[in-house]
This record gives structure tokens, C-alpha cells and sequence, in this order.
């Protein structure tokens, strides 16, 4: 039987980070919802860099990523930022799809990397 292990999350009845028979599963969002497009994107690519690093990986692992747009003409702005954070030897699969997310928030990632263990 393969374990699964549950990182707490901000909230109650949320994990951050699934890990389960060598992946990591997790979302993230900006922390501060009052910045613009490219400074959420900024600080969503911080934290999706600090969740897969307590997971025990990086984004050279990243196999998958749903990204969540607010807003689709603003998908220009998000991907500056992507394309300055990706890492180009090993760029993930990646969706962008326009949503209705919670109020403030303009980008939401959804990911999937292989754990280095």
C-alpha cells in the first residue's frame, strides 16, 4: 500500500500538498489580492516554489499545470511572468483557462510534479 501524505492547508478541510506514489499534487494563489495581473502571477510562481520545495521537489519535476485566469485578456501579462519563471529544460504540460475565481484573485495554478524520492 502506497501512503498518502497531507500537508496542512490555510484553511480547514484544505491540504496544500498531496504527495502520493511519487507525485505532488497542489494549488496555489497569490497572497495579497489587490496586486495586479503580473505581480499575482509573481508571487503565485513564489509560492508554487516554496510548496513543491517542502514537498521535496522543484519545477524542473513539474509534469502539469491548470492555470485559472480571472480574466483572459490578461493572459499576455500572466505569461511574461511564466515564461521568466518555467524552466525551459523541462517545461510542464500547461492549460489556461478562463474561470470565476474567488473576489481579488486574478490567478490560481493547479500543478502536478514527480517527487525526487
Amino acid at each position: 500500500m502506497l501512503p498518502i501524505k497531507r500537508f496542512p492547508g490555510s484553511a480547514p478541510g484544505r491540504s496544500s500538498i498531496v504527495a502520493h506514489a511519487g507525485l505532488v499534487y497542489t494549488v496555489v494563489t497569490a497572497d495579497t489580492y489587490e496586486l495586479d495581473m503580473t505581480r499575482q502571477t509573481r508571487e503565485a510562481l513564489a509560492n508554487l516554489d516554496r510548496q513543491l520545495a517542502e514537498a521535496g521537489t522543484d519545477k524542473s519535476r513539474l509534469l502539469q499545470t491548470t492555470i485559472y485566469l480571472a480574466d483572459m485578456a490578461r493572459k499576455p501579462e500572466m505569461n511574461a511572468v511564466w515564461l521568466e519563471w518555467v524552466d525551459h529544460d523541462n517545461p510542464p504540460q500547461r492549460a489556461c483557462v478562463g474561470a470565476e475565481l474567488e473576489e481579488g484573485d486574478l490567478i490560481e495554478i493547479i500543478a502536478i510534479a514527480a517527487s525526487k524520492e
